[in-house]
């Protein structure tokens, strides 16, 4: 078998298949802040993986967890029976959550969480009385994983061309995203509060009392890390509080720490009425995810004969052994290494580093928030989207790992990185920026 017979049977998703099997890049394992390719170059991880290897790579800890639960209890069938690590699991999840947050749904993904939010929030809506609600709300350049209800809800436009019709019902906010007013801005961008009330508009276009929920990103990661200019969310909650709005949070990507606060409703002081998360909840160690819902969602289901099930939904995968095994070896470590005080700490100084690149040849802007950021390049003419690949290609050539979405790269490091380290992925992201055309 030659290279390309040995490189063809697997599709791989969100790739270029046929540009990366003539050239493809590798990885064999990975620790601490570094991968390692399996001809032994140490690529630095700038993105955490992808988004979600919080805690770095092989950690002992969270290894130890799910080689015992393997050992010990490979599969419990979750509907109508449990096992008790996933009864902890959710306990454990809860002390750590916004005040108000008392239940927990457990999928196996990022992409299961969104569409099992929003199931949930068309069914509360009947469950309540209001059956006319089943419009849900997403925003322009929103990213929700790939099921048909988060794609529906998401708005970045190659992910929907080609499938066909998508959710009926379904409308869009639209984005943030201001480079006249707020390019370079360090932090929560000052100008843009005004978008949020585009919602009134759709509220008047679908009749007030049809909208079911709205679904957002607090910051927006996959489209290009778009950070919420300040009082965006604030105004976006009391929009829904007063027309009777469910709203959901998709903190896929800042739950865990990645602004320094468990999550991201605690480090702007909003709180949706409904959390979606995945990613770090066990550092990418092993798939999972789960939704947090409040009293009000949890117990209009809880109505009718006991002997009846609740909620028709779930998977055969919810609340794995090794998925919970892993989550609470994961939530041991950000607690006893005190990681999300460690992205305090350190963002500061990454937001300096990131800014000290201001200045390059086609860099149009750059933003950050906690341990997040993003360097927005110029498009070549009639070739958007290369610059950024380009880049990607040339960074791991020069051992780092960067994502890219169009011409934007988005970064995003392991909590246990250092300043030196931090040094280090600024100085190859510098050369490699230098040499692009």
């Amino acid at each position: 078998m030659n290279k390309s017979d040995h490189l063809r049977s697997y599709w791989m998703p969100f790739t270029n298949n046929r540009a990366y099997k003539k050239n493809p890049k590798m990885f064999a394992s990975a620790k601490g802040v570094y991968y390692q390719t399996p001809r032994g170059r140490m690529i630095l991880d700038g993105t955490s993986g992808m988004w979600c290897c919080n805690a770095g790579h092989g950690r002992a800890r969270i290894v130890e967890a799910i080689q015992t639960a393997a050992a010990t209890l490979d599969f419990s069938p979750g509907f109508q029976l449990g096992h008790p690590a996933a009864f902890e699991a959710a306990n454990r999840l809860l002390n750590i959550a916004p005040d108000g947050f008392e239940h927990v749904f457990f999928t196996n993904s990022g992409s299961e969480s969104v569409d099992t939010a929003l199931k949930m929030a068309r069914a509360y809506q009947q469950r309540r009385g209001e059956p006319q609600r089943t419009v849900l709300i997403g925003r322009q350049r929103g990213y929700h994983g790939v099921g048909f209800g988060g794609i529906s809800v998401g708005g970045i436009a190659p992910n929907q061309q080609i499938f066909g019709p998508l959710l009926p019902q379904t409308d869009h906010l639209c984005h943030t995203h201001d480079l006249t007013r707020n390019a370079f801005t360090k932090g929560l961008p000052e100008h843009g509060v005004e978008f949020a009330d585009d919602l009134t508009r759709l509220i008047e276009l679908h009749q007030n009392n049809t909208i079911a929920a709205v679904i957002v990103e607090p910051i927006a990661g996959s489209t290009g890390v778009l950070i919420p200019p300040k009082g965006y969310l604030q105004r976006l909650r009391k929009i829904c509080d007063e027309h009777d709005i469910l709203l959901i949070f998709d903190e896929v990507i800042t739950g865990f720490g990645r602004l320094g606060a468990p999550f991201a409703a605690d480090f702007f002081g909003v709180m949706p009425d409904i959390i979606t998360l995945a990613k770090g909840l066990t550092s990418g160690a092993v798939p999972m995810g789960a939704v947090l819902v409040n009293d009000k969602i949890h117990n209009a289901f809880m109505t009718g004969p006991e002997h009846g099930i609740e909620l028709m939904h779930g998977y055969t995968y919810s609340g794995h052994p090794l998925a919970c095994a892993a989550m609470i070896a994961t939530l041991q470590t950000y607690e006893k290494e005190d990681l999300f005080a460690q992205v305090n700490e350190l963002s500061p100084y990454w937001e300096q580093a990131l800014h000290s690149l201001s200045g390059l040849p086609h860099i149009i802007d750059i933003r950050n928030l906690g341990l997040i950021g993003a360097i927005e390049l110029a498009p070549r003419r009639n070739a958007p989207g290369s610059r950024g690949q380009d880049a990607f290609d040339e960074c791991f050539e020069h051992n780092l790992l960067i994502r890219v979405t169009g011409d934007t790269i988005a970064l995003s490091p392991p909590f246990i990185i250092t300043k030196e380290q931090i040094d280090k992925l600024i100085d190859r992201l510098r050369s490699v920026l230098k040499g692009l055309d």
